[in-house]
């Protein structure tokens, strides 16, 4: 298991970052789920950074998910893309997972949008399609903030509205605007790798999930301590197991991500640019 990064690594990371921003530090981040890194298209003067060349990031080990930061803006606001997101199945700490939200933090970024490819446990959600988070139930058996409290964070944040509620209208209302359909519903984070066995599946669905992966419940928890509002949004990449007949595989899940991506993108750059108008 990798060892946890202190807040004096996320200092240091922030630095690295802030000399290589043209323009002001960014007001809003994006992390990127599997398949999704095709909205990096919607970066204006976009600006690359390795994990490779910040101090106390690991690399990527999922295919799908590039392993860099993207910095620019997207409708005139300053953002920064996470194309690379670290699992726990991965055997890392939940610090490392959460590492790139406390430098998100550190950098300034008041909104986190968070997107993940999820298996849906709703007959009515026929994947490829996207889902707004209201709220999330956590299974991972894992909290980012357990152990000492670190400078900023509440010992006992608040979990309600969790997924902001006005950013969620401004959401609806893009989708509204350009016919894109939009459910909302309950995520279920586990822990993952395996996907899940048909009588996991129904008991998800009656624990009152919509929903089901392997990530965003430790970034959102941390970004709750931290003060950052987020928005969340699935992508419907699959049904969960004994909901259709067949394997499921990594690979349709990529696919899957990719055919949302325009809409996504849509739905993105709306939202960054009503917070833009409203700032």
């Amino acid at each position: 298991m990798n060892a946890a990064p202190t807040i004096d690594a996320v200092r240091e990371a922030a630095s690295v970052l802030r000399d290589r921003f043209d323009t002001t530090a960014p007001r809003v981040a994006v992390v990127l789920g599997s398949g999704l890194g095709g909205l990096v298209r919607a970066v204006s003067n976009p600006q690359r950074v390795p994990y490779s060349e910040v101090p106390g990031f690991p690399p990527t080990t999922v295919v799908g998910h590039s392993g860099e930061f993207v910095l620019g803006t997207v409708e005139h606001v300053p953002v920064i893309l996470q194309a690379g997101r670290f699992h726990l199945y991965e055997g890392h700490d939940p610090s490392v997972v959460t590492l790139p939200v406390r430098l998100f933090s550190e950098l300034g970024v008041e909104v986190l949008v968070v997107t993940n490819a999820a298996g849906g446990l709703q007959p009515t959600f026929r994947p490829p399609a996207l889902m707004l988070i209201a709220d999330h139930i956590n299974l991972m058996w894992r909290n980012p903030l357990t152990g000492p409290v670190l400078n900023g964070e509440p010992r006992w944040p608040d979990m309600y509205d969790l997924y902001d509620g006005e950013l969620r209208g401004h959401a609806r209302a893009v989708a509204r605007d350009h016919g894109i359909p939009l459910h909302e519903g309950v995520y279920l984070g586990l822990l993952g790798p395996s996907y899940e066995t048909p009588a996991e599946i129904r008991m998800l669905q009656r624990m009152g999930a919509d929903a089901v992966g392997m990530s965003t419940v430790p970034e959102v928890i941390v970004a709750r301590a931290r003060g950052i509002r987020v928005l969340g949004i699935s992508s419907i990449t699959n049904v969960g197991a004994g909901l259709f007949q067949g394997v499921l595989d990594h690979a349709e899940v990529l696919e899957a991500g990719r055919a949302l991506a325009a809409d996504l993108e849509i739905l993105v750059r709306g939202v960054v640019k009503e917070i833009g108008v409203r700032s």
